[in-house]
């Protein structure tokens, strides 16, 4: 906090009194000086506590009065007289010139040294600068920890932040690649301003800028890695950024310019460094070491929820664009591929929005209609059931194309798998289907039916219809039905039997999935 009037007065051990101008008293001082000229304005640079005995001032009141307004020509935060050597009191001509011209004025009594003021300000100013390094420090450290959460766009929103301004970074061709804060119009249009004139400037490139016009300040500092130009990044202030500030800007500057400039090669070390982790996850549960997870942006109290995509064609393609879909939402997140699908964790208040936006955004880059499903919220270590959830949920809605199904939306299905264990399904589903498998196996040529019983459920009991997706005749199909009341001693007619059957046979889908998920 920078030493301001006011609070040097509210030092006890100085003593020292406000006693004119006092609308100026949260001035900020820069430094405290102590001179004895009837005109020290040579010797001001601005912004400094001026201390005096009042040998050179004047005895007249339009001489003391020529003697305050010089100083706050000279940009002097204060005044500070001494009450124990010339005067034993702040003469009314400073006094009345103070208030006049706004000037505080502050009496110092004759046990106060002029030394001891200075050493106040000295201390409260370096005090003021550690804090400022300090601050500066722990912001890094902050930039770091959101680059490795979100890449680019929380790096950017951790600065705004800091700086309680607007930030934006462009690309050398103009595209947005992250913003953050209410003034982002003109930050951006000024970034491109500087790309648009860089583009159009041969020879040596500017590499930072500052313009100022009616609404304040934008600091612009181009972004950079490997002599190669990447973009620009623009931050907005009321007021030119002071150094700590600046130093921030350079920061961010370096954490994007090394997210932008990584080759492929490294990305997809990178890649593959995260589907390592994150199948260990899914195997090892909470025996896995937490330091991986904090590396991806988790830790061992992270809750996530698992989002599984289909139907996406080539997976280094499918992980290189939904890798780019998640950098832009600023998230952290862990992802591995798995045949045809992508199995992808978020932190769980992110999962809904997540979800439906990289379903579409990752189909239209790939130009294919992917599918998905989102399990439910989990902690990270039990992030496999999540996952199965998640897959579960994926499958349930094939026939829903282009649709993300989220687990908690399938009823029965998220009864069963969300408090049941694999071997309380795999009892459920051999009690009321496991007849049925011992005769399919015994004659395979002739008779499913497993597959004739879920058909008949799936088509609501009609038979002619069932019969017609399995392609067979509708009399074998009532034939096998027959089989199927004689194995089970149930009578498929009834709507609570067939409740019972249709929950089997889901039970038995979902199981498969438990197994089949990584």
């Amino acid at each position: 906090m920078a030493i301001t009037v006011r609070r040097l007065t509210q030092r006890r051990d100085l003593g020292l009194s406000i006693v004119a101008g006092l609308e100026g008293a949260d001035r900020v001082i820069d430094w405290a000086h102590a001179i004895e000229l009837a005109d020290p304005t040579p010797w001001l640079a601005g912004g400094e506590l001026v201390m005096t005995t009042g040998l050179q001032i004047g005895t007249e009141a339009d001489e003391q009065f020529e003697y305050v307004a010089g100083l706050v020509q000279a940009g002097t935060v204060a005044l500070a007289f001494d009450t124990g050597t010339t005067f034993d009191r702040v003469p009314d001509g400073i006094r009345s010139a103070g208030d006049e011209l706004g000037l505080p004025i502050l009496a110092v009594p004759a046990s106060t040294p002029f030394i001891a003021i200075t050493r106040a300000v000295i201390d409260e100013l370096t005090a003021d600068q550690v804090r400022g390094v300090q601050r500066v420090v722990d912001q890094q450290e902050n930039f770091a920890r959101a680059t490795l959460r979100g890449g680019i766009p929380a790096v950017i929103s951790a600065l705004g932040r800091a700086l309680s301004s607007t930030v934006a970074v462009i690309d050398t061709d103009d595209r947005v690649l992250a913003v953050h804060g209410p003034d982002s119009a003109r930050v951006i249009r000024l970034a491109r301003r500087m790309a648009e004139s860089a583009r159009s400037r041969s020879g040596r490139r500017q590499t930072s800028k500052v313009v100022a016009d009616d609404e304040g300040y934008c600091t612009i500092q181009s972004v950079s890695a490997a002599q190669e130009q990447h973009g620009y990044l623009a931050v907005s202030s009321t007021e030119p950024l002071p150094s700590s500030d600046r130093l921030l800007v350079a920061h961010a500057v370096s954490l994007v310019s090394i997210e932008l400039g990584k080759p492929a090669k490294v990305v997809d070390t990178e890649q593959r460094l995260r589907a390592a982790v994150t199948q260990a996850l899914l195997s090892l549960g909470d025996d896995l070491d937490v330091s991986l997870l904090r590396y991806f942006g988790f830790d061992a109290d992270s809750r996530i929820a698992a989002i599984v995509l289909t139907n996406v064609g080539p997976l280094l393609a499918a992980e290189r664009q939904t890798a780019a879909a998640l950098a832009g939402h600023a998230t952290p997140y862990l992802m591995t591929p798995t045949a045809n699908e992508l199995t992808i964790i978020v932190p769980a208040e992110r999962s809904l929005e997540l979800g439906s936006q990289l379903q579409q955004q990752v189909s239209a880059q790939l130009q294919r209609t992917l599918g998905g499903g989102l399990g439910l919220p989990a902690p990270i270590v039990a992030a496999a059931l999540s996952v199965r959830q998640a897959t579960a949920a994926m499958r349930a809605g094939r026939s829903r194309t282009g649709q993300l199904v989220n687990f908690a939306d399938l009823g029965t299905f998220s009864l069963l798998l969300g408090s049941q264990s694999a071997e309380e399904l795999h009892t459920l589903e051999q009690s009321m289907l496991g007849a049925l498998d011992v005769y399919d196996a015994t004659h395979p040529a002739s008779s499913s039916l497993v597959a004739t019983l879920t058909a008949f459920l799936e088509h609501n009991g009609q038979t002619e219809v069932a019969a017609a997706t399995l392609g067979i005749h509708r009399h074998t199909m009532r034939n096998r039905l027959n089989k199927v009341v004689e194995l089970t001693g149930r009578d498929i007619n009834s709507a609570h039997v067939r409740a019972e059957l249709w929950i089997a046979v889901k039970a038995r889908e979902l199981l498969g999935t438990i197994q089949e998920a990584p």
